[in-house]
C-alpha cells in the first residue's frame, strides 16, 4: 500500500474567515484561519482578550486543560479556547500542519455540526507546501486500552488508518461500523460531512448544565422520543452516526501534534475513550518513533512535546 500522508508540510495559501455560533454557549462567533510558518504547528489566539492576554494557545495534548463535553485547550481563567474537535479534524483530515486560528469568542462555531464548511473553506483557498519535512508519529507496537465495554487500539499500519464501531440500544442507530485510510480526498468525501448527534430526551439536562445552548436541528442530528429522526433531510449518509464518532476520533487524535502512522480501531468509543488511548500510546517511547527530521516550535512555545492528555475524558459519551 502507497504511503499516504505526504512527507512535506503544508499551511493554507491564504487566509480564510467563518461565523456561527458556539454549541454549547450559543454565542456568535466570528473565526479566521490564516498561514504560518513552516515548523509553527496548529497555534490559537483569543482575538477577543486584552492584548497582553493575547498569547499563542497550540493545539497539543499537554495543553488539554478540561473536558466536560468539549476539549478545552490553554488556562480556563484565562487564555482558552474550546470545542475544537471538529475544526482539528478537518485541519489533520486534510493535511494542514502550520496555521494560526485567530478566534473571539471562547469557542469555535460549531457551523453545520460537521467538518464540511472548514473542508469546503480549505479547498476554496487550496495548500501551500513549505518545503520543509513534516513530523510524523509511527505506532510501533500494540497498545490496547479497555474501559468498560469499550476499548481502543492502536496498531502498526503503513498509513493514517482508522476502524471506529459503535453500539447503540436505540433502534434508530443499533451497531454500525466503518473504516478508512485517511487521506485529504477520503476525509472530504466520506468523512467530514457527517454531523454531531444527540437525543431530544438529554436536552433538558444539558440546558440545566449550561451546555448545548446553541444546538438546534441545523447543527445536529437529533433522534426524537418516538426513536426517529427529527431532521426533516434525514441523513447524509446512512451510517452518518459511525461516521461522525470516526470524525470525532481524527481530531481527538490530531492534539498528538503530528499525523499518527497506524491503525486506530475503537467499539463503543468517544471523546473519553479517545483520549485515554492516545494518553497510553505517548506514556511509552518505546510504542511510537518519529518520521521526518523537523521539530515542530511554536511561536511561544520551545518544542511541542508529546506530553500525555491530563484530563480524565474529552467528555462524558454514550456508546
Amino acid at each position: 500500500m502507497a504511503y499516504t500522508v505526504s512527507p512535506v508540510q503544508h499551511t493554507i495559501a491564504d487566509r480564510i474567515d467563518l461565523s456561527g455560533i458556539g454549541v454549547h454557549s450559543g454565542e456568535k462567533v466570528s473565526l479566521s484561519l490564516l498561514p504560518a510558518d513552516a515548523n509553527s504547528g496548529i497555534n490559537f489566539v483569543r482575538t477577543d482578550l486584552p492584548a497582553h492576554q493575547q498569547t499563542d494557545i497550540p493545539a497539543v495534548s499537554s495543553a488539554v486543560a478540561a473536558t466536560d463535553l468539549c476539549t478545552v485547550l490553554g488556562d480556563p481563567s484565562g487564555a482558552h479556547v474550546k470545542t475544537v474537535e471538529h475544526l482539528m479534524a478537518a485541519l489533520m483530515g486534510m493535511g494542514v500542519d502550520n496555521v494560526l486560528v485567530e478566534v473571539d469568542n471562547p469557542e469555535i462555531p460549531v457551523l453545520d455540526g460537521s467538518s464540511e464548511e472548514f473542508v469546503d473553506a480549505i479547498l476554496a483557498v487550496g495548500l501551500k507546501a513549505q518545503g520543509r519535512t513534516r513530523r510524523r508519529l509511527r505506532v510501533l507496537r500494540e497498545v490496547h486500552v479497555p474501559m468498560g465495554n469499550s476499548w481502543g487500539t492502536f496498531t502498526p499500519h503503513d498509513c493514517p488508518r482508522f476502524e471506529v464501531e459503535i453500539d447503540f440500544d436505540d433502534e434508530v442507530i443499533g451497531r454500525q461500523s466503518y473504516a478508512v485510510d485517511l487521506t485529504p480526498d477520503s476525509f472530504a468525501k466520506d468523512i467530514s460531512r457527517a454531523r454531531t448527534f444527540g437525543f431530544m430526551k438529554d436536552v433538558e439536562s444539558y440546558w440545566a448544565a449550561g451546555f448545548a445552548l446553541g444546538s438546534s436541528l441545523e447543527n445536529s442530528v437529533v433522534i426524537g422520543e418516538d426513536n426517529a429522526i427529527i431532521n426533516p433531510e434525514g441523513l447524509r449518509y446512512e451510517n452518518e452516526f459511525v461516521r461522525h464518532k470516526l470524525l470525532d476520533a481524527v481530531g481527538d487524535l490530531a492534539l498528538a501534534g503530528a499525523p499518527i502512522v497506524g491503525c486506530f480501531q475503537s467499539y463503543r468509543g468517544g471523546h473519553k475513550l479517545n483520549a485515554i488511548a492516545l494518553e497510553a500510546l505517548l506514556s511509552d517511547p518505546d510504542n511510537y518513533e518519529w518520521i521526518g527530521e523537523e521539530v515542530v516550535t511554536g511561536p511561544r512555545t520551545s518544542r511541542v512535546e508529546l506530553v500525555s492528555v491530563k484530563a480524565p475524558a474529552f467528555a462524558p459519551d454514550k456508546s
